[in-house]
């Protein structure tokens, strides 16, 4: 089968040990990122197979339409947001979803969390250029930690935080208060309240309808100006230019941000603001997360290949 890899950042995938797996078939890797119809329809045209990197490229019913050779789309993790889910399956093309893990990002949801109550980033810069301690940061012990939303990521977050010594309060739908309450911590009464109590609140919700947006500048509004926003699950989940404005008017008074509406970044007003810690969507980008990824993604494309296809989330395309 002729597969191509768009988005491979960091020149990443021929160097993991699962890339052996597709040794018998030809692939083609893309290191840059194009966005426009053209460009991809031209880096796709040949291809039976794509192997996408997380959502970093979107598949519209548009660019399908460029695409007649194109049988399978291999997704590497679950999320299937950005595939026109739809257009595939009227034209015949099968979609597989893989698996990931929540480990990587909460690591990295931590990390954030420390750099920023502690100023690390910016004492590091200074400190490049003759400065000494010229910042006083926080500590997290008695202080209060908000899960907003408590899956699997936001449970092990919730964790590192009772590890550390912190209050946690959990707030989310239905499912979320359950399993909170069910591993020991407390709720909030409301989404006000979370917003209004949490020192550090750490936002770990999918992307879908219902929770664009969920995030409002009323809700940021009711923040401490002491308070850490640390986002690092879907940039979309705050409301349109809302976490800029608060932090300009100090409510949050920091942030730690991963994700953003457009990507990849070239410029962003939260990269110039000394109170937010800016990472270049890190939070699945690590070596064990990227085996498991690839290795599973990769999986699904020899299973159709072999005629025995697997993790599909469209079979009725395998009729057309």
């Amino acid at each position: 089968m002729n597969i191509v890899i768009p988005d491979d950042y960091q020149d990443a995938v021929k160097h993991l040990a699962c890339f052996g797996k597709l040794a018998d078939h030809t692939v083609t890797i893309y290191n840059d990122t194009v966005k426009d119809i053209d460009s991809l329809a031209a880096r796709f045209r040949d291809a039976d197979a794509l192997v996408l990197i997380r959502e970093r490229t979107t598949i519209t019913d548009a660019l399908l339409a460029h695409l007649p050779r194109l049988k399978l789309i291999s997704q590497t993790g679950k999320g299937i947001a950005h595939i026109d889910l739809d257009a595939c399956t009227r034209r015949g093309i099968v979609v597989a979803a893989g698996t990931g893990s929540p480990y990587a990002p909460a690591e990295l949801t931590w990390g954030l969390v420390l750099a920023a109550v502690r100023r690390i980033p910016l004492e590091v810069a200074r400190l490049k250029t003759g400065q000494w301690q010229t910042t006083i940061g926080t500590g997290l012990r008695g202080r209060t930690l908000g899960i907003f939303g408590y899956g699997k990521i936001g449970s092990l977050v919730a964790g590192y935080g009772r590890a550390f010594g912190m209050r946690v309060l959990a707030w989310g739908r239905e499912g979320s208060l359950t399993r909170a309450q069910q591993d020991g911590f407390e709720t909030a009464a409301g989404k006000e309240a979370l917003f209004e109590q949490s020192d550090v609140l750490s936002l770990h919700l999918r992307l879908v309808d219902e929770t664009r947006g969920i995030v409002t500048a009323a809700d940021l509004a009711l923040m401490k100006p002491s308070a850490l926003l640390v986002n690092t699950s879907r940039a979309e989940l705050i409301e349109t230019s809302a976490l800029v404005a608060g932090l300009s008017a100090g409510r949050p008074g920091y942030a730690a941000v991963d994700v953003y509406e457009d990507e990849p970044v070239v410029d962003h007003p939260l990269l110039r603001m000394d109170n937010v810690v800016c990472t270049p969507h890190l939070g699945y980008v690590e070596q064990d997360s990227y085996e498991l990824y690839f290795g599973a993604a990769f999986d699904q494309v020899l299973t159709f290949a072999a005629g025995r296809p697997i993790n599909l989330v469209n079979p009725k395309a395998l009729v057309r």
